[in-house]
């Protein structure tokens, strides 16, 4: 049994943005499914950033704490290669 490579879903909205939303569609000329996944896709992305920039504060405060210097830091980086 092949698998699907779509699953259709449903959201509701206020009306106002439902029809932000189709204009915005309109005028980029794509569907609301596409507009829908480049959407998803820039939230996705923004995440992914929010946790890179977290996980590298968490990195440099333990660094300061344990008073490495960037030579240390890169000695590490590259004995675990």
């Amino acid at each position: 049994m092949p698998t699907r490579k779509r699953i259709a879903m449903t959201i509701s909205l206020p009306p106002e943005i439902a029809q932000e939303y189709n204009k915005i569609a309109r005028t980029k000329g794509e569907t609301k499914s596409q507009l829908f996944r480049e959407m998803f896709n820039l939230y996705r992305q923004e995440k992914l950033e929010d946790e890179f920039f977290r996980l590298q504060k968490y990195g440099t405060k333990k660094a300061k704490e344990m008073k490495l210097t960037e030579k240390d830091i890169e000695r590490f980086i590259f004995e675990g290669r």
